[in-house]
């Protein structure tokens, strides 16, 4: 049997999130990464997600490693499919969500979608159209400063109609609370006025079910995780899955941890902040790694002293003034691209000297280090916090894997993962 979803995640720690959302809603879900010809061994599994790294690529190569992702699923016999975002929205004027919304919608011939990126789990609610981030406006929560997608407005219909050629819709909450059968109605009212793409109130788990049953039935749904954690019910529901228990167990991997943490979110300074004294830790220099005066090796160096007798934390995280200042100084690419490389390589040499635990904190960060690996497919294990799964490789099952996207996560959250496996 093919699988029953498929999913096109736009950066490596959502597609691990939605992943990890499945699972534990009982679907056997293998996540891969990257771009592929074919995918191999899918026919035992409930789920496949392929993660790419599209975010914040110009949109004419989003979109067409989107529409490639979209015909390696069908080739594997998928009907239905998601295109996961960051629950946060994280996109620019231009794109990428829309554009490559409306090329799937086009290449499946469906004449709507939903736009669901509520994950109540981790405090993203959406309500009169407006995103909301643990209470706070999105444009109030510190995505503001994003330093590759700053959002700087919360209503969702203007942020998708500015990158978009079809007409954007709402539907409220008030029809979310009243079922399924109010919400279709109101998709046929939103049709009839030719607003094809539509922002969907949710704020709180009642109102993602209500969703998830009627995004069951329909070829195309865009969304955050959060939607993930209750199709599975809803497969079950309208008959097409048996009852779902998948089990994720923990990898068998063995060892000292390194923990890479690239992100700037308010989040991860926090977690990088909490990192246990007794554990060594190394503050990137990004302006020195950019001059040459700080080189890979010397870093490398450093963590092959630390493992053997203890985990390491190797981060760049920094405040949004710093990260302002050297983006001034440096340029943005040029700063990004000297933290990604150095991640990947620090990644790819740790690995070879035989590490097989990582933790990597930031979906650009993360994105850079699973191409530098060249890692391909995972088996999802359990959550280490919401939306974080351990993962293991399918192709070397000692490697154990944790994506984190910069937002998630309590203080501890390291501490945390390590102390999940022996």
């Amino acid at each position: 049997m093919p699988p029953i979803l498929g999913c096109i995640a736009d950066d490596v720690t959502g597609a691990s999130d939605l992943a990890s959302a499945l699972t534990v809603g009982g679907m056997r879900t293998q996540l891969w990464f990257g771009e592929h010809q074919e995918l191999k061994d899918v026919d035992a599994v409930d789920a496949v997600v392929i993660a790419l790294k599209t975010r914040s690529l110009p949109k004419e190569q989003a979109v067409a490693q989107s529409l490639k992702a979209l015909r390696v699923l069908q080739n594997c016999g998928v009907t239905q499919f998601l295109f996961k975002y960051c629950s946060t929205f994280d996109s620019t004027d231009e794109g990428n969500i829309g554009p490559v919304a409306e090329a799937l919608m086009e290449a499946l011939a469906t004449p709507y979608t939903l736009f669901c990126p509520a994950t109540p789990e981790n405090g993203r609610t959406v309500y009169c159209g407006h995103l909301f981030v643990k209470g706070k406006l999105l444009n109030r929560c510190g995505m503001e400063n994003h330093p590759l997608n700053p959002m700087k407005a919360s209503d969702l219909t203007l942020v998708l109609q500015r990158q978009s050629q079809y007409r954007v819709g709402l539907i409220p909450h008030n029809v979310v609370a009243c079922g399924p059968a109010a919400i279709e109605k109101e998709i046929d009212v939103n049709l009839s006025q030719q607003k094809r793409l539509l922002v969907i109130d949710s704020i709180n788990d009642a109102d993602l079910q209500v969703i998830a049953d009627v995004a069951a039935e329909l070829p195309l749904v865009t969304s955050g995780s959060g939607l993930g954690l209750k199709l599975p019910r809803s497969y079950v529901k309208v008959g097409k899955a048996s009852s779902l228990r998948c089990q994720a167990a923990p990898p068998s991997a063995s060892g000292n941890a390194l923990v890479l943490a690239g992100s700037c979110s308010e989040a991860t300074r926090k977690q990088v902040k909490s990192w246990p004294s007794e554990w060594p830790s190394l503050c990137l220099d990004v302006a020195a790694l950019v001059r040459g005066d700080l080189t890979v090796d010397v870093v490398v160096n450093w963590a092959k002293m630390q493992l053997p007798n203890s985990h390491a934390l190797i981060f760049s995280s920094s405040p949004p003034e710093q990260v302002e200042s050297l983006q001034s100084q440096l340029g943005i690419e040029r700063t990004a691209a000297a933290i990604e490389e150095t991640m990947g390589c620090l990644a790819r040499a740790l690995v070879a000297d035989g590490l097989r635990k990582l933790i990597v904190a930031g979906g650009e960060t993360a994105g850079a280090v699973v191409r530098a690996l060249g890692a391909t497919r995972f088996r999802i294990g359990p959550a280490i916090a919401p939306g974080v799964p351990w993962m293991e490789t399918i192709d070397d099952p000692a490697l154990a894997i944790a994506l984190k996207s910069g937002n998630f996560g309590d203080d501890h959250f390291f501490r945390s993962a390590l102390e999940m496996l022996p």
